[in-house]
């Protein structure tokens, strides 16, 4: 089992950046799948990044893609999301989420653990 905990959400204008980070417990953080998923208010949660067990292949949500950045360092057990050019539709919590399952495709899921969520709101 992990346990997920976020950091570094916040307030940012538009066009601004925020970087998201995921720590993890456990010592076997390189046998897990990453993702990072966000809940705008209203909506259903959505996919928007994810990493291989080594970091070797990543997938993004299309409104995400060439913006958001997502990489992991395994030897710390952290996960982090690099978010540029923000836009006021980004606002939402963004929550980390793990898997040991052999899961395919673009590795939107399905996730066994997650975070309990860094709020993110970008102004206009």
């Amino acid at each position: 089992q992990v346990q997920l905990v976020e950091s570094g959400g916040g307030l940012v204008q538009a066009g601004g950046s925020l970087r998201l980070s995921c720590a993890a417990s456990g010592r076997t953080f390189s046998s897990y799948v990453m993702g990072w998923f966000r809940q705008a208010p209203g909506k259903e949660r959505e996919f928007v990044a994810a990493l291989s067990r080594l970091g070797v292949s990543t997938f993004y949500a299309e409104t995400v893609k060439g913006r958001f950045t997502i990489s992991r360092d395994n030897a710390k057990n952290t996960v982090h999301l690099q978010m540029n050019s923000l836009k006021p539709e980004d606002t939402a919590v963004y929550y980390c989420a793990a898997t040991e399952r052999r899961i395919s495709g673009t590795l939107q899921g399905p996730y066994d653990y997650w975070g309990q969520g860094t709020q993110v709101t970008v102004s206009s």
